[in-house]
């Protein structure tokens, strides 16, 4: 019983750990999401498509390589902000390393 109560515990810490949170950055300058992104390590941004009819589009941004899975690097990439179309930011994507042939 205790190893059950132990186990537990350190799932239910571990689940907040990798709790990732969630901003609407339709509203924001880079310069807010650049250091919303510094400050939480890693967030899911989520914005309006500029091409396909307003879409929402949502996807995962890191500060650096460490918020990355294995087998993932972390790679330059750009969201839209109210000053700029292009606020540079990174993502994690799968590394060409590990790729079979």
């Amino acid at each position: 019983m205790k190893r059950l109560t132990l186990a537990a515990v350190i799932a239910l810490s571990a689940s907040d750990a990798f709790a990732v949170s969630r901003y609407d950055i339709t509203n924001l300058t880079c310069e807010s999401v650049q250091a919303l992104i510094r400050t939480e390590g890693s967030a899911i941004l989520a914005y309006r498509s500029s091409g396909i009819l307003g879409l929402p589009i949502y996807d995962r941004y890191v500060r650096d390589q460490q918020f990355c899975d294995f087998g993932e690097v972390a790679r330059g990439a750009g969201v839209p902000t109210t000053d700029k179309k292009y606020c540079p930011v990174k993502k994690c994507v799968a590394s060409e390393i590990f790729r079979a042939r």
